[in-house]
């Protein structure tokens, strides 16, 4: 779980603490969590990180997605995405819609693949953290809902790369 912020702490990161909560009710184990500043550098060196640890398999990140001249998170996300998950952003900008009306023109929220790991990057409300996980993130990181999820296509994500030594 990472927040990117430069100025949250996790005493007072409600929303990094929304998606912790989440995450672990619904059965997930949260491997990390961290908070780096709007930086693209930053951002980027966290993820890659993380998308090494085979032990991670998902990174959410919260903060950095608006249009302010800080806000840096998708410039990041797209810098080290393989795949870019295209759905993700308008299905989330238009369950937003319903909430905060037209003000969901401004979210850069994104999502792709990278190294076999799923990456998400929401922006840094906690009402839109909840929202991205009860309304998505809930039933594509669940096994069993149906037709199709993230975690049952997870051990194909890589596929490209065993064609290319192979």
């Amino acid at each position: 779980m990472l927040t990117v912020s430069d100025t949250r702490r996790v005493a007072d990161d409600r929303s990094g603490d929304a998606l912790v909560d989440r995450l672990e009710r619904d059965g997930h184990i949260l491997a990390a969590r961290a908070i780096v500043r709007d930086e693209i550098d930053a951002i980027q060196a966290t993820l890659r990180g993380w998308i090494a640890e085979t032990g991670i398999d998902c990174v959410i990140a919260t903060g950095g997605t608006g249009l302010t001249g800080r806000d840096v998170t998708p410039e990041a996300f797209e810098g080290v995405y393989e795949k870019r998950i295209d759905g993700f952003g308008e299905l989330f900008r238009w369950l937003s819609f319903a909430k905060i009306g037209t003000s969901t023109i401004q979210s850069r929220a994104t999502a792709g693949t990278a190294g076999g790991t799923y990456l998400f990057a929401l922006p840094g409300s906690p009402g839109a953290c909840r929202d991205a996980w009860d309304d998505i993130l809930h039933w594509q990181l669940d096994y069993r809902f149906r037709p199709c999820n993230f975690v049952e296509i997870m051990p194909r994500l890589q596929e490209h790369v065993a064609t290319r030594g192979g």
